[in-house]
């Protein structure tokens, strides 16, 4: 049996409050997701930038073999750079690749220290030879409370360490 709707009445239509609010509080939890995948806390951004630097280096150092001309990287309070020795001029900046090119750190981000050899970089400065062994170095990224480290053994082998918040090295200039 079907039921009988009474003549002039109508079933009500639209939204309660409760599945108002239940669309609200779904919206709410999805703009808050969205905007913590958006927006990587400090230690994401640090490791992101450790990891590019890492491949930067690594690309310096095997350009540097091939080549068969010193490649140098320095630092400084807001980016760093590439430098290629030349015969003529001594160091002159890498501009003709767009791979070594002078990249600036994200806001508030810095390099908080060098080490070559195990020794603090007084000069700022990371040489790359062909024709030596490589050096070990580490190089410290921080934003804040977080730190990362790129470090590479002896061998060449680069890594990327999470920083333990402090540093021996000499104090990146502001």
């Amino acid at each position: 049996m079907t039921p009988i709707s009474v003549p002039g009445t109508s079933s009500p239509r639209g939204f309660t409050l409760i599945e108002l609010l239940v669309v609200l509080l779904i919206m709410g939890l999805l703009v808050g997701l969205v905007g913590a995948i958006v927006r990587p806390d400090d230690r994401g951004l640090v490791r992101v930038e450790a990891e590019r630097l890492a491949q930067l280096l690594d690309l310096a150092a095997a350009e540097c073999r091939l080549t068969g001309s010193s490649i140098a990287w320095t630092a400084d309070g807001s980016g760093y750079r590439f430098w290629r020795m030349t015969e003529d001029a001594g160091w002159s900046e890498v501009r003709d690749q767009d791979l070594l090119r002078a990249r600036m750190l994200p806001q508030g981000m810095a390099i908080s220290g060098l080490q070559v050899d195990n020794m603090p970089a007084g000069d700022r400065r990371l040489v790359f030879v062909p024709y030596a062994p490589p050096l070990p170095f580490s190089v410290e990224l921080s934003l804040g409370a977080a730190r990362a480290a790129v470090t590479a053994s002896p061998i060449g082998e680069l890594r990327i360490l999470p920083g333990e918040g402090k540093t021996d090295a000499v104090p990146a200039p502001q």
